[in-house]
């Protein structure tokens, strides 16, 4: 199998299993004072200096969650008490659900925000709680967070981060932009599935309201004991090297292919990941690529994985005005040891595909028959 779908989980990474499998042999609680717990203690601390050092944040203001979705809830719950929540028509369904009678702020064809109706938005919502993706998970489009965060500030308003799918692949300081908090997933970096982190800004750090109740660890903000190895594994996995330049020309590589063959790259317009490449076959149903590549033996994916298995027309696309292609659309994202093999596989097998597929169907299907 020819693994491309790095942006649902990243293959784990040597540094991550090894710091994980250290940790496993750590027998204690990190919350017990005898020596065995003190020995624990000192392995979680350590994962939460090194994820401090890596954001440009104190250590006293990383919270360690059980991943993204519960770091987003979080600081939806913390920050946004007593605010108006916007958030991103194209985030990801873990902060839609979280805050879901949010203002939603549009975006453009491109898949950026729109900030000059940001701008308005915020003019009739002073003090409220924003929440933009750093990355697109699906597209790979970067936000500008650090203009994001200055429009912002100029009404009084904060800035929430989900950098799940940026983390790791794009080294930016996004406090430093002037974000209040920071969402962080470990197996989306290449550590083990089980552990995220919510890192905030030493102005909010302070005024955490947990959303999880429960023995006090995580001084409060966050009840429940720590998976140790997972949380170790993950800021091992952080701390790793990630080439993106090669990547990124792997993924144009790949792209222009596709776009040879009739595909329309989406968010090609915005800066984007290095890895993640999401193409429209116009007429071909997402689930056709994805059960031809599969049978072919390539791994791709068709919006989030965190969809329950199911294959949809995409709201991010939907919100791109993409039409009829946001169910055409599949999304190739590329592992951090991605080779060249892998990438002459894929274009092997998605041209097969493409060519019966277009065959088969040669006139482009309707939203209304795609819902069918």
């Amino acid at each position: 199998m020819i693994y491309l779908d790095a942006n649902a989980s990243e293959p784990l990474r040597p540094e991550a299993r090894a710091a994980a499998l250290a940790a496993m042999e750590v027998t204690g609680n990190p919350s017990s004072v005898h020596q065995a717990g003190r020995a624990a203690r000192r392995v979680l601390e350590g994962a939460r200096e090194s994820l401090a050092a890596q954001f440009a944040a104190r250590a006293q203001d990383v919270v360690f969650t059980s991943g993204a979705t519960e770091a987003n809830a979080l600081a939806i719950h913390a920050l946004g008490q007593g605010r108006s929540v916007l958030v991103g028509a194209t985030e990801h369904d873990a902060v839609r659900a979280a805050a879901p009678k949010a203002v939603v702020i549009p975006v453009l064809p491109s898949g950026l925000v729109d900030l000059l109706v940001l701008d308005q938005m915020l003019a009739e919502h002073p003090n409220a709680l924003v929440c933009l993706m750093a990355a697109n998970n699906e597209t790979g489009v970067l936000h500008d967070i650090a203009a994001a965060a200055w429009v912002c500030a100029a009404h009084g308003a904060i800035l929430h981060v989900d950098a799940a799918q940026a983390a790791g692949r794009c080294r930016e300081d996004w406090l430093k932009f002037g974000a209040s908090s920071v969402a962080l997933s470990g197996h989306k970096a290449g550590g083990p599935l089980g552990a995220g982190a919510l890192v905030f800004s030493s102005a909010y750090g302070e005024h955490v309201a947990p959303l999880l109740r429960g023995g006090g660890q995580e001084r409060g903000w966050r009840g429940g004991t720590p998976g140790l190895p997972a949380i170790a594994g993950m800021a091992a996995a952080f701390d790793g090297p990630y080439d993106a330049m090669k990547i990124a020309e792997y993924r144009d590589e790949l792209e222009a292919f596709c776009v040879g063959l009739g595909g329309q790259v989406m968010g090609a317009d915005a800066a984007r990941l290095p890895n993640t490449v999401c193409v429209a076959l116009p007429g071909v149903r997402a689930d056709t690529q994805l059960i031809a590549l599969d049978m072919a033996g390539v791994a791709v994916s068709a919006g989030s994985a965190c969809s329950s298995g199911k294959v949809a027309a995409s709201h991010v696309l939907m919100a791109m005005g993409m039409g009829d292609l946001a169910g055409q659309a599949i999304r190739v994202s590329l592992p951090w040891n991605v080779i060249q093999a892998d990438c002459t596989a894929f274009k092997q097998a998605y041209e097969m595909m493409a060519k019966r597929a277009l065959h088969r169907n040669p006139v482009p299907l309707t939203q209304a028959q795609f819902a069918n």
